[in-house]
């Protein structure tokens, strides 16, 4: 087919930018495209997978949300030339300021680690940390979460997240919990499953491991760092827990 003349493919442009914003956190790509025009970020979301773009959708006002979404409802195809300026803005505003500024790789790998930590050893970290004039150390606040830190939730985010768990482990994590962090999370589960909870409760803990006790809350504190990663809330920083305490 091709004879005898040499084959020299097309030159290629620029790899396509969407699977890198999708891999950016849905609050920080969802705060650029809250100050487009709804048009724009309409076909922005409509490139990423669509878990990614309901996430960045989350985090937005409910009137911009909604503009956008109307428009992703009614949006026709987008020519080739209209898509390579917006994917060419993207690339320099967003992407750019990503590899050069943007930290919560970092961050998120350090909180990791701290998630790991019983309370009191994270706790006095945090204060080594913050002596020693860690940068960044805000962004690392805002991504730890402990079951203690259940009552600092919204309760809809409460809610939400027990929504989700079987009242078995719920049971098993408030096993020897403060009266107000049982009251926290009770308050946040329907009447059938919180008496039958308050029953088994009653009952005392003898029998019954301390570390299994530990790991149903360390499951608990995981399935809530998990939400608020797929932007359903926000989780409490650590210095809210603090004054609150």
């Amino acid at each position: 087919i091709m004879g005898e003349k040499k084959f020299e493919p097309a030159p290629e442009g620029p790899p396509p930018i969407w699977p890198d914003l999708e891999k950016l956190e849905p609050t920080r790509l969802g705060t650029f495209l809250a100050g487009e025009h709804p048009q724009t970020s309409a076909m922005v979301l409509s490139k990423l997978a669509p878990q990614t773009a309901a996430n960045v959708l989350l985090t937005m006002e409910k009137p911009i949300r909604s503009q956008i979404i109307k428009r992703m409802v009614t949006m026709a195809n987008i020519p080739d030339a209209a898509a390579r300026i917006v994917e060419n803005q993207l690339r320099a505003s967003v992407l750019s300021q990503k590899a050069t500024r943007d930290t919560s790789v970092g961050q998120e790998r350090v909180a990791s680690v701290l998630n790991e930590m019983a309370k009191p050893e994270l706790d006095e970290l945090m204060q080594d940390l913050e002596e020693a004039g860690t940068p960044d150390l805000a962004g690392v606040r805002s991504r730890l979460f402990a079951f203690d830190d259940l009552p600092l939730l919204a309760q809809k985010a409460r809610v939400l997240l027990f929504d989700g768990l079987s009242t078995e482990l719920v049971t098993l994590a408030l096993r020897g919990a403060p009266a107000e962090l049982t009251e926290s999370v009770l308050s946040a589960i329907g009447a059938r499953s919180r008496r039958m909870i308050e029953s088994e409760l009653g009952q005392g803990s003898e029998g019954i491991a301390l570390a299994d006790i530990m790991a149903a809350r360390k499951t608990i504190a995981v399935a809530t760092i998990r939400l608020s990663r797929q932007g359903a809330f926000e989780l409490p920083s650590m210095q809210t827990a603090a004054e609150a305490a």
